[in-house]
């Protein structure tokens, strides 16, 4: 019985560390620095969903970040902070350098289909072990969501 006990609490700290935040990689095995992954192609930037171009602006559209910034409190910070810290969902900080706005776009008002499709948001979900539900974002919500992690991001 200690034996199950011990290796349950062992899965358990695995899998905290896996969801935990944080840019470190693991070093490589064999001494070498790890290669780069293999570039990825346009529609694994876009994701899946009706977003396949979206323009975004050098400068930040201010009065469209406020509007995103009120949707974010109502929608989405009591899963995801706004630093790099994971939460229940990633943190947001250096997102908009991460994913493209098709991407992250499509992921906001196609969730169900992003994490059945798209191997970026199915690796996301096994590092959080959560799926991310359904907020009911209009096209114009998300679209004002991603300038306000353009803010957050330090675009100006």
């Amino acid at each position: 019985m200690k034996k199950l006990y011990a290796i349950t609490a062992i899965t358990g700290l695995v899998m905290l560390y896996a969801c935990g935040g944080g840019d470190k990689q693991p070093a490589a095995s064999n001494g070498e620095a790890e290669k780069p992954a293999a570039a990825t192609t346009e529609d694994q930037k876009r994701g899946v969903g009706k977003f396949t171009k979206v323009d975004i602006p050098a400068t930040l559209d201010k009065t469209m970040a406020e509007s995103g910034k009120k949707i974010a409190e109502s929608k989405c910070v009591s899963c995801h902070k706004l630093t790099a810290e994971k939460l229940v969902g990633p943190g947001w900080l250096g997102v908009t350098s991460r994913r493209t706005a098709e991407w992250v776009m499509n992921f906001s008002t196609n969730t169900e289909e992003m994490l059945s499709k798209d191997a970026e948001a199915q690796s996301m979900l096994e590092l959080c072990l959560v799926r991310m539900p359904n907020q009911n974002l209009s096209d114009d919500d998300a679209r004002h969501v991603y300038e306000f992690m353009r803010m957050n991001d330090g675009v100006k």
